[in-house]
């Protein structure tokens, strides 16, 4: 008898305990739900989205002549707060930075060619793409030696500290081609100030990159060979803000579907985007 009572107890207690279980289970997803309202609402409740972005990289985000963010990302970002009824603000931030950051809520979302990449996916959320870039292999006019990265074999390779490149030199290329040095730099500008210097022996990075920093600082520099990868770029929000991002994804459709991402794609890069 007091085995079946013991028994009893043992059943009400676990019983007990899945009930309470439940209760947290059911907690926790209605405080995500939660969180993930407030974040569009909030953004909406203040008027403004806080957009982190580089600010060095011509023509995607960079400071022109009179003291105002532009480039192809800013006026992204503009319209997408438009669509959400809000302003942008932008906050620039060493890239290494801009994931870090987002994290902490320093900004709303990040809208500065942050590639898409299963490893990102893990830390952050992102938006379908809205741009796909090119990259290709960068050295001086006078280097004849360097024509793809298999020529990168004992040579000294810059790119940004934090990148997809930077990855991509380092877990793909490194093991492919043999050794050779990697310098990271916080912005693009420097890494083509060094190459031009002829500190390093080559770079990599996206060829719409490449225009404005040549024309503005004269730098004797050249892409060579065929595309080594293409990059896609989403906008990149706090991990769990569904809400934010269907939001963004909505306008960025409506924006392609009404012309509007079309006129802005011709304004930056002359030419139709691909993506239509």
């Amino acid at each position: 008898m007091k085995k079946i009572r013991w028994f009893i107890s043992l059943i009400a207690i676990a019983a007990l305990i899945l009930s309470a279980c439940g209760n947290n289970n059911d907690q926790k997803e209605k405080q995500t739900q939660d969180q993930e309202k407030n974040a569009l609402q909030e953004i909406k409740d203040k008027g403004e989205i806080t957009v982190g972005i580089m600010g060095t990289y011509a023509p995607y985000n960079f400071m022109n002549e009179n003291k105002e963010y532009d480039g192809f990302d800013v006026d992204i970002a503009k319209e997408l707060a438009k669509r959400l009824g809000v302003k942008a603000n932008f906050v620039a931030q060493e890239f290494s930075g801009l994931i870090p950051g987002l994290q902490k809520g320093k900004f709303d979302i990040l809208v500065s060619q942050v590639t898409i990449t299963d490893e990102r996916k893990k830390q952050i959320d992102f938006t379908e793409p809205y741009i796909t870039n090119k990259v290709k292999v960068i050295v001086r006019e006078d280097n004849n030696d360097i024509k793809s990265v298999n020529d990168f074999k004992g040579k000294t390779i810059g790119v940004g500290l934090g990148t997809n490149d930077e990855a991509y030199l380092r877990n793909e290329l490194l093991p492919k081609v043999g050794d050779f040095k990697i310098n990271t730099y916080d912005d693009v500008i420097t890494t083509l100030k060094d190459l031009d210097a002829g500190r390093i022996d080559a770079t990599i990075n996206n060829v719409y990159a490449l225009k404005p920093v040549i024309e503005e600082n004269g730098y004797k520099i050249k892409a060579v060979g065929d595309p080594i990868k293409e990059d896609q770029a989403g906008v990149a929000v706090k991990k769990g803000n569904k809400e934010l991002v269907d939001a963004l994804n909505k306008a960025l459709k409506e924006m392609k579907e009404d012309g509007t991402y079309k006129e802005i794609y011709v304004k930056w890069f002359d030419e139709v985007p691909t993506e239509e």
